[in-house]
């Protein structure tokens, strides 16, 4: 078992509710099958809890109710499955280019019994038009610069991005500004997440389109 502290405990209760225990299953997994096949190193694992799953599971509080969300460059599910473990009426897409880790995302989800969780194996841009969302999330893929072109065009002209960001977020919105214009987002700003569960909130871009 992963330890966990009873600061991060009575905030996985808040964030998590009944549905605790498949957090706690989903953290297993990180721990050993994902640790053992690459998908984070094992430095990680004894910070799951706080520097991972609660600061990824938090911005569900920034999604409306029966959203339909895509989650770029999954990875080790970061945020996405720990957005469809805390909010089931979520629809969750996970899109991962690399093949092993879309191979283990679907073994954990079968594993979860996850019913509001696909996964697509494919980059971003190749997926553009085939999903139909009103979310795009994305953590730890690539610069602002960057995520801007791979996340604002899923959204099809109207929905908004939320991409989970550190200190930085300010000084990488302003260097993004006229990418994120000419892509159609109309408002970006700096939103935190999970202040009144977190030691450490969550910092998010949010990109009105």
């Amino acid at each position: 078992m992963v330890e966990i502290t009873p600061a991060e405990h009575a905030a996985a209760v808040k964030v998590f509710g009944s549905r605790l225990p498949l957090a706690e299953r989903y953290v297993e997994h990180l721990a050993t099958s994902g640790m053992e096949r690459g998908l984070l190193g094992p430095r990680e694992v004894p910070r799951l809890w706080s520097r991972h799953v609660l600061n990824c599971a938090v911005v569900a509080d920034l999604i409306p109710d029966s959203s339909r969300v895509a989650d770029v460059g999954s990875g080790a599910g970061l945020p996405g499955l720990c957005l469809a473990i805390a909010r089931p009426d979520l629809v969750m897409t996970l899109i991962e280019p690399l093949e092993r880790r879309v191979t283990w995302l679907n073994e954990v989800v079968d594993d979860l019994g996850l019913q509001n969780v696909e996964v697509i194996r494919g980059r971003a841009e190749q997926v553009v038009g085939k999903v139909e969302v009103d979310v795009v999330t994305a953590r730890a893929v690539s610069a602002l610069t960057g995520l801007a072109g791979l996340t604002i065009p899923l959204l099809q002209g109207s929905g908004v991005v939320l991409a989970i960001k550190g200190r930085s977020a300010a000084e990488e919105i302003e260097k993004a500004a006229k990418q994120i214009r000419r892509l159609g987002g109309k408002e970006t700003s700096v939103v935190t997440a999970g202040e009144d569960v977190l030691e450490e909130h969550t910092t998010v871009v949010r990109i009105v389109v």
